[in-house]
């Protein structure tokens, strides 16, 4: 890992109507519009879908560091994420998430073990601390 601090960089590129292009250096260039929800046409990623989207991966990629350096044993991680937005102080924000996580473990793992390594890895997720609301772990272990 490189000395921090890390910095990242985005891109917008917008006109007054429609759909705006999102990009980073040596990333390919995609679209974002609101949400249904927002008016939106509802088949291209929003800024929410985005969030979410980026504390599901950043979970997973934590949890592939840490059970490795564990030497867990698995085989299938499905992660979604549903995040609750709401009007708090007349300011709208994500007031909840809820991550729920399918592990395939090998039959010798201890399911408490791969619990444990999960948990940590939400701990230990940058997204996930860097959000304002909390966020819930459902951990569902399987062999």
């Amino acid at each position: 890992m490189e000395h921090l601090p890390h910095t990242y960089h985005s891109s917008i590129s917008a006109s007054p109507e429609g759909a705006i292009d999102v990009g980073a250096p040596g990333l390919q260039v995609f679209k974002a519009a609101p949400p249904a929800q927002f008016g939106g046409p509802g088949d291209l990623w929003s800024p929410e879908d985005l969030l979410m989207a980026s504390l599901s991966s950043c979970f997973v990629l934590s949890f592939r560091a840490i059970a490795r350096m564990s030497e867990l044993d698995w085989s299938a991680l499905e992660v979604t994420a549903e995040g609750e937005l709401d009007k708090v102080d007349r300011v709208m924000k994500f007031t909840q998430v809820k991550l729920k996580a399918r592990l395939t473990v090998s039959a010798d793992v201890d399911p408490g073990k791969a619990e444990r390594l999960l948990e940590k890895a939400e701990a230990s997720c940058l997204v996930s601390n860097t959000l304002n609301c909390d966020v819930h772990l459902d951990c569902d272990i399987s062999h």
